[in-house]
């Protein structure tokens, strides 16, 4: 849903604390969809918030951390307007089989007071293995994505602190491998991938699908208070299945609201009029 009545954000100045390059992606999204400018600083190390190498851990949730940095970025710009993204990774949540990515890319806007939160999620390369061997280490690294991607090696396990992590060649890989192996003490090696932004191609992706959703929404603004961010906050079930007409778990409407005011407005889907049967309690119970 965009807006027929101009661009909120057009020529404000918007903060961007990162480290990792998330920059390129995020800049190159709401630059041109919503007008603004995103001004990077990296006056602050990221990495005191929490590591993906868990030498430093992260506290609250992971909406809460994204606010952090978007807030010490405000602060160090003097802007009222920051961004800030967090990523986290696990099993999918669905059948918990496959490596799972959730980005939130919040924007905080302290004139209008606002929050407003763009999320994307989708598969990951998030893995790791234990080996004594470099033949399984060639091809962990294969299906990981490298060099595209850059790997962390440790001795011994996964909460050793001595770690190597920004490997982005096979030649390096090797030598470091070799490394970690004559520091373990039980013979064994740990390797996983890098989830830094700019060291994870496929996760940057992720990231950069979030800025489009965030784009939308600031894009969006409410018919009845012109501010930016009416969105969808319910989705409504009871789509008539195919076959027999009767109403269906699928999703037959969106509610979206305001973020101030109490407007809401209901819109029916219009991509599709019924739902497989497959989807339907009385033809498939």
């Amino acid at each position: 849903m965009t807006s027929n009545r101009g661009r909120v954000y057009r020529d404000r100045r918007v903060v961007l604390l990162t480290q990792h390059g998330k920059e390129r992606v995020i800049a190159s999204v709401l630059e041109p969809q919503t007008g603004c400018r995103v001004e990077l600083t990296t006056g602050f190390d990221t990495d005191l918030l929490g590591t993906f190498t868990r030498d430093i851990q992260r506290t609250g949730t992971q909406l809460e951390s994204a606010r952090r940095k978007a807030r010490v970025g405000m602060e160090f710009a003097g802007l009222p307007l920051g961004i800030a993204s967090e990523g986290s990774f696990g099993p999918d949540p669905m059948v918990g089989f496959f490596p799972w990515n959730v980005e939130f890319l919040i924007w905080i806007d302290d004139v209008l007071g606002l929050e407003i939160v763009g999320v994307s999620e989708g598969r990951s390369n998030f893995s790791h293995d234990l080996t004594a061997s470099w033949q399984e280490v060639d091809v962990f690294a294969r299906q990981a994505g490298f060099p595209e991607h850059h790997l962390v090696v440790r001795p011994e396990n996964e909460n050793d602190p001595r770690f190597f992590k920004g490997i982005t060649d096979w030649k390096e890989l090797k030598k470091t491998f070799s490394s970690a192996l004559k520091q373990s003490k039980n013979g064994k090696v740990f390797i996983e991938t890098d989830m830094r932004a700019y060291a994870n191609p496929t996760r940057m992706d992720n990231i950069r699908l979030a800025a489009e959703q965030l784009a939308g929404k600031l894009n969006s603004l409410c018919p009845a208070c012109g501010l930016p961010g009416f969105w969808i906050i319910e989705s409504l079930g009871g789509l008539a299945c195919e076959a027999c007409g009767e109403p269906t778990r699928e999703v037959r409407a969106e509610v979206y609201g305001c973020l101030k005011c109490p407007h809401r407005t209901t819109r029916e889907r219009t991509d599709r009029a019924h739902a497989s049967a497959g989807h339907c309690n009385y033809c498939n119970p």
